[in-house]
């Protein structure tokens, strides 16, 4: 199954393509954004591209690998949700980021879950797990708001931005 489009009651979500690249480079670029994230924020316009690109292509394949999701808020682009599928059958990894005009409001919540719910009933998906840094409080309320537990909190994080070694929190769900 290709990636689908999902809607929920505010949102939209449709698989990343390129013609996303302004929106998706306005947060991903972001430092304010990205201060939590591992591969973030992107340098360029050209590392967003590439990003894009990359989840473009395996969107179209019939068995996505990885889903890559932009949230919309009516027409406007507001964030990304991510699943990427573990190497254990019917496990993934959620992950999400949204612009910070947008933070807040609950659509990280909204999104991710509906996410989930697309691949436990579509992909058979059993086993969920997120990673956050531990001074995330915002990631930690979205995970427990999607009914995952702590599972650890482990050192050993290195974020794009510091310089120093941090510490994961790692939470899981089981369906």
């Amino acid at each position: 199954m290709s990636a689908p489009t999902i809607t929920t009651e505010r949102l939209t979500l449709k698989p990343m393509c390129s013609d996303y690249l302004a929106s998706t480079h306005e947060y991903a670029s972001d430092r304010e954004t990205c201060k939590f994230m591992l591969f973030l924020p992107n340098d360029t316009l050209a590392d967003t591209l590439d990003y894009l690109r990359d989840a473009e292509a395996e969107a179209a394949k019939e068995k996505p690998s990885y889903y890559e999701m932009a949230v919309f808020s009516g027409d406007t682009h507001i964030g990304a949700v991510s699943l990427y599928l573990g190497d254990e059958p019917g496990s993934a990894e959620l992950g999400w980021t949204f612009n910070k005009r947008y933070h807040g409001h609950g659509y990280a919540t909204e999104a991710a879950g509906a996410l989930l719910k697309f691949a436990a009933d579509e992909l058979g998906i059993r086993r969920f797990c997120a990673h956050c840094d531990s001074e995330n409080a915002a990631s930690r309320r979205v995970m427990e708001k999607l009914g995952m537990k702590l599972a650890g909190e482990y050192g050993g994080r290195r974020n794009k931005l510091s310089p120093e070694e941090r510490r994961e929190c790692l939470y899981v769900l089981e369906k």
